[in-house]
């Protein structure tokens, strides 16, 4: 068969109607639900009971797990007595993020808000200085406790530079906030916390943070009882890159163990150009010959203050000499010490290689008239560049005065201001002098022997010829009892003191020179014999006499 024979035959199909009226989406009513058709049984019991007062139904609500939820569009099923509960704020309270405030810069806001959560009272002078460069609270007794929201406030400021909190006790709590703050701030520059008693627990939580700090350039913790323990701490921060220029430790009972440990610090990182270490402890040599020694390194000391501290000896005054090489160091202080003698000698030794140093104090120190001049006299060399120097309370001689009215007249030294406490009026003994007088008494025992006189003139002659310039006492007691003289020892200490020598540290010397001098002026007859003795001349050898009478007879009768 072709498809040709399909052409002419009818085609059928079949179409099936969907008859959409004959069920609807309308709901029935509510009589023809089928959850309201109860079957009652024919015999009841309840029912029974109920009539005969033997049974109760309740309340005639039916429990919910008996009644299905209705997929209609039904708002409620008719039963259904018991609403979902709402949710009273649990999912926002456990989920919900609350908006956190965002306070100005400044810190006002925040201060009193964090004052308010803590039950404090607001400080206004503080609140109203967070706006300024200055914020004084010296002297205001401020609470501990009220420093947390006082640090808060500070930690993002930019207006307050300077934070003075002298005198106000703070706990170790309160320096853990003020710590806290500085390692955010980057505007506060000097914070004064003069007189607040931390103590070594809250110098620990200051300086946990401070090397992170890079604005903090002026820190004063004087009179803060700090000690030894609170210089590691102190160390530790330096070690670490501690910023701070300047820095005040006095009145805090630092001995040389504690400046020791800063020494070791300061070959790690040293930049302090303000040191202040007075009224201290730092009169032993022990870590404070290594302490003065490594400051002679810092490249930036320009100021170091070191009075009261009881300093003395001639080991301290070589540090000291050692320091002054620092490269700027411009201002020394070493007044109300101990310093004089060998000890004055030996810090002037590099006098001249401190070429930047302008002023050296060294006020109220036991110096002699001697040690003053010696001074001065450095100064006046040329290679020294230092203008001020200040010695009050220290007394001077005429010879002082006369080298300093030289120093004046110098074109280079014109400028030169140089103090002292005042001139000593030489006393001028009248009647009988001291020095006369014990050597009337040492002649007086020297030749009271019979047996064996001594002449203590040529003793004192022979010891000059000697070349003994300078002898300690203890070798002139050593040379007078070799001569022979007896004299007593409290004799020979008082001949000792009046032809006194240069001090040294650890005893008095004579001068030998002076005693000579003036036992050729009492007694010029006295002289030592020459030496050496000259030799006696040898006797000529006398010529044999020839006899002429007998020498011409015999010729005669040979002849």
């Amino acid at each position: 068969m072709s498809s040709e024979d399909f052409q002419d035959e009818p085609v059928t199909v079949d179409v099936m109607i969907l008859d959409t009226k004959s069920e609807s989406s309308v709901e029935p009513p509510i009589e023809e639900w089928p959850s309201l058709v109860i079957s009652i049984p024919e015999e009841n019991n309840k029912r029974a009971m109920y009539k005969t007062d033997l049974y109760s139904p309740g309340s005639g609500e039916i429990c919910t797990k008996y009644i299905s939820m209705s997929d209609s569009s039904i708002f409620r099923h008719p039963y259904y007595n018991y609403p979902a509960v709402l949710d009273p704020g649990i999912e926002n309270a456990l989920f919900a993020v609350d908006e956190k405030k965002i306070y100005p810069d400044d810190g006002q806001e925040l201060y009193v808000a964090v004052c308010k959560d803590m039950n404090q009272h607001c400080v206004k002078i503080f609140q109203k200085g967070l706006l300024e460069e200055v914020i004084d609270l010296k002297y205001y007794c401020v609470n501990s406790a009220g420093v947390r929201p006082m640090a808060i406030a500070l930690q993002h400021n930019k207006y307050v530079k300077i934070l003075n909190v002298t005198d106000n006790f703070l706990n170790e709590d309160a320096c853990y906030h003020l710590g806290e703050m500085l390692t955010t701030n980057c505007c506060l520059c000097e914070l004064i916390l003069s007189g607040c008693r931390i103590g070594p627990a809250g110098a620990r939580r200051l300086f946990a943070g401070l090397a992170v700090n890079r604005a903090l350039k002026i820190l004063d913790l004087s009179r803060n009882q700090l000690g030894d323990t609170a210089m590691e701490y102190i160390a530790n921060a330096i070690v670490l890159g501690l910023d701070v220029k300047k820095i005040y430790l006095s009145y805090n009972n630092i001995s040389g163990k504690g400046v020791g440990v800063l020494a070791e610090a300061f070959q790690t990182h040293n930049k302090f150009t303000h040191l202040d270490l007075s009224w201290n402890n730092l009169f032993s040599p022990l870590g404070v010959y290594n302490f003065l020694s490594s400051l002679s390194e810092n490249k930036f000391l320009q100021e170091l203050n070191l009075t009261w501290n009881s300093m003395s000896g001639p080991r301290l005054g070589t540090a000291i000499k050692n320091c002054m090489v620092a490269p700027n160091l411009r201002h020394l202080n070493l007044s109300n010490n101990k310093l004089s003698g060998e000890a004055i000698t030996n810090l002037i030794g590099n006098m001249s290689k401190a070429k930047k140093l302008v002023t050296l104090d060294l006020s109220y120190n036991p110096m002699t008239p001697d040690d003053a001049l010696l001074v001065l006299t450095k100064m006046k060399s040329p290679a020294v560049k230092l203008q001020t120097l200040l010695m009050n309370n220290v007394f001077v001689n005429s010879n002082f005065l006369d080298l300093l009215q030289q120093l004046k007249e110098m074109k280079s030294k014109r400028n030169t201001v140089v103090t002292y406490g005042g001139s000593i009026n030489y006393f001028k003994p009248q009647g009988v002098n001291i020095r006369e007088l014990v050597l009337n008494r040492a002649e007086y025992l020297a030749k009271k022997s019979r047996k064996h006189p001594v002449d203590i003139a040529l003793v004192a002659l022979q010891l000059l010829k000697d070349k003994y310039v300078i002898m300690s006492a203890k070798d002139f007691s050593t040379a007078i009892s070799k001569s022979g003289a007896p004299l007593d020892d409290d004799l020979i200490d008082e001949i000792v003191n009046a032809f006194a020598g240069p001090k040294l540290a650890k005893s008095k010397t004579i001068d030998i020179r002076l005693l000579a001098d003036y036992v050729k002026r009492k007694w010029p007859e006295r002289q030592l014999p020459p030496s050496p003795l000259p030799e006696p001349e040898p006797e000529p050898i006398p010529k044999p006499v020839k006899n002429l009478k007998a020498g011409k007879g015999g010729k005669k009768g040979k002849k």
